[in-house]
């Protein structure tokens, strides 16, 4: 797929589909080196004991998580339990409706809103969300479907960004990358979920972080819109590749929590021929981890 990407509709979409490899693909093909070139592997002695487990976090898997991006659940799953939450995968789960929602589809929303709730409702303290669009949804069930159950299992939703931060997050292993947070809208602008990303970042020694110019204005993914607009929506993206093709220095990763945007970047990146990567924030965090000694070798 990386070989197809480019600019033609069929190129970009190939684009979009290589952009959802793991990130040890995509450092490679923006830096030309291994991930591990990069870390700084912990010295003998590091205290890599978690905290003991207090919280209990239901994972909440989605479609297009789940599909494309496992090694996000993955490094979500391994990331949250080395800062001591205790981590269940609870059966029963479908869709969040984000996409209907969009498509004004309401009833199909509310369909699978009710057996989200019916799968997730008192199974945990909180339930983690590592999809932008996903959590704004899951956050307004309650509004959507007017009932209690609802409401209650709405207040638990939380991007995983949220919930690392609450808890520090505990200090990895160093990465030196240039790295740009890129804010999803979603995250942003609909959750008011702001700083969460950045600390959890900058939990990372070493880490080049910063925020370039547009990186809270929408990339022209937003849900279906590219699909259905790609003509406006590559329009929108044009001005975020523009800005990173003129950073100085350039970043190795944009660093974004949503998989539409992911994917949206990282086709517009291959399609200015540029070599910048784009990962998931938890991705970073559990490199680093990994690096620390915090668990065994990824898998």
């Amino acid at each position: 797929m990386s070989l197809l990407a480019g600019s033609g509709r069929f190129r970009f979409g190939m684009g979009m589909l290589a952009s959802t490899a793991e990130m040890k693909e995509r450092v490679e093909w923006s830096t030309g080196r291994h991930p591990p070139d990069k870390v700084e592997q912990s010295r003998p002695g590091t205290d890599a004991s978690a905290p003991a487990a207090q919280q209990t976090v239901a994972l909440f898997r989605g479609c297009v998580m789940d599909a494309l991006f496992g090694h996000v659940h993955a490094a979500t799953k391994r990331t949250l339990e080395a800062n001591g939450y205790r981590v269940l995968e609870i059966p029963g789960q479908v869709c969040c409706g984000a996409l209907h929602e969009h498509a004004g589809d309401r009833d199909g929303a509310r369909a699978l809103a009710l057996e989200n709730v019916t799968a997730l409702a008192g199974r945990a303290d909180f339930v983690a969300v590592n999809s932008a669009g996903c959590g704004a949804l899951l956050k307004d069930y309650g509004h959507l479907l007017g009932t209690e159950p609802a409401t209650r299992l709405a207040a638990s939703v939380r991007d995983v960004s949220e919930l690392l931060a609450e808890r520090g997050p505990r200090t990895g292993a160093a990465l030196r990358l240039e790295v740009a947070y890129d804010a999803p809208c979603h995250l942003q602008h609909a959750q008011r979920v702001l700083d969460a990303p950045l600390v959890l970042l900058r939990a990372i020694p070493e880490l080049r972080l910063r925020l370039l110019p547009g990186s809270d204005r929408c990339c022209g993914s937003a849900g279906i819109y590219s699909v259905l607009r790609p003509h406006m929506a590559r329009m929108v993206l044009d001005s975020k590749i523009a800005s990173l093709e003129d950073a100085d220095p350039r970043p190795e990763l944009v660093v974004t929590g949503n998989p539409g945007c992911i994917m949206q970047i990282g086709a517009g990146l291959r399609a200015a021929d540029l070599p910048v990567g784009v990962a998931h924030p938890v991705e970073l965090l559990d490199l680093s981890y990994s690096s620390a000694g915090f668990y065994g070798p990824r898998k």
